[in-house]
């Protein structure tokens, strides 16, 4: 036989599952690059239309909370028309979907939320009465919990939409996740980026899940190289108070884990925040532990937060 009358071995392309819009695509487009920089393995993405993508209108809480982005992207996996499911990690529920696996977590972008305002305004600089836009109910109960006189008000969209709404002057700031705004290249026109201390962002905000079949070895091969050990013990930290507090993505949540070098080695110090949906009363702590132990550092922080009154706090928002 001769070498043109070889038969072809047609190439593997791995299919990533992603919404359509201009951050989601960003964020798969990152991970399709980083599975061939380190595989050889082409990848390309295939957009899939969600819930939460289709009814822009409807508030989330509404429309079963930040899952509704990741529900279609799920079932296109589990039906085999995409090898991988690229989401942002905070639209993530807690509750394994045991025929799917989290193959991997790359390493986190910065966690913080981040402010932009009209005239370049930071957030003590904002007045009373001056509106904020936010669609997160945890943004806007620690909003509402600094003691700003701003009127928070929902709104939905996509970050373009969100920012027109500033350069509109239909809003005088928005409150987005900065990750994004990097992520896209727009971080220069974030007017502050929020320090922990007065906002906690959402549980897993930051990182990106990338998700596969459970029992597909060969995906599961191709995407180790992408899992960030360091961010995958955080996220897990944060997102198992989460599920222990039995708290949707949508509640009033906040939490931030971090690993630090302590004297024995790394040490995860994870801070949380439950509040009432107005700001106040609110239950702020922290706990610390080592890598090793996150969910359990997650668990026994939630354990003290219920234990504190967290629940009557959440109330319907769970």
């Amino acid at each position: 036989m001769t070498r043109t009358d070889q038969p072809v071995t047609e190439q593997r392309v791995v299919r990533i599952g992603t919404r359509a819009s201009a951050l989601a695509t960003t964020q798969s487009s990152q991970v399709a690059t980083r599975i061939t920089e380190l595989t050889g393995v082409p990848a390309e993405l295939v957009t899939v239309s969600t819930e939460g993508d289709r009814d822009r209108t409807t508030r989330l809480s509404e429309l079963g909370g930040t899952g509704v982005f990741v529900a279609a992207l799920r079932e296109a996996l589990v039906r085999g028309d995409v090898d991988v499911a690229v989401h942002s990690l905070k639209d993530l529920p807690t509750t394994p979907d045991e025929r799917l696996v989290l193959a991997a977590i790359p390493p986190r972008e910065d966690a913080r939320d981040a402010l932009v305002a009209r005239d370049g305004l930071t957030l003590g600089e904002l007045g009373a009465g001056d509106v904020v836009g936010t669609g997160s109910p945890r943004r806007a109960a620690q909003l509402h919990a600094l003691g700003l006189g701003v009127d928070v008000v929902p709104v939905r969209g996509n970050v373009d939409t969100r920012m027109a709404k500033v350069s509109s002057g239909e809003l005088d700031a928005v409150v987005l996740a900065r990750a994004g705004l990097v992520r896209l290249g727009r971080q220069d026109e974030v007017t502050e980026t929020i320090d922990p201390i007065q906002m906690l962002p959402a549980p897993g905000q930051g990182a990106l899940a990338v998700e596969c079949r459970a029992g597909d070895s060969a995906t599961l091969d191709l995407l180790a190289g992408l899992d960030d050990p360091d961010t995958r013990a955080a996220v897990t930290a944060e997102r198992s108070l989460l599920a222990t507090l039995e708290a949707g993505c949508s509640a009033p949540v906040g939490a931030l884990a971090e690993i630090a070098w302590g004297d024995e080695g790394d040490e995860l110090w994870l801070r949380a925040v439950v509040s009432d949906v107005t700001g106040t009363p609110s239950i702020r702590l922290s706990a610390t532990g080592v890598p090793q132990d996150a969910a359990a550092v997650g668990e026994g922080l939630a354990a003290e937060m219920l234990a504190e009154g967290a629940a009557d706090l959440m109330g319907g928002t769970t």
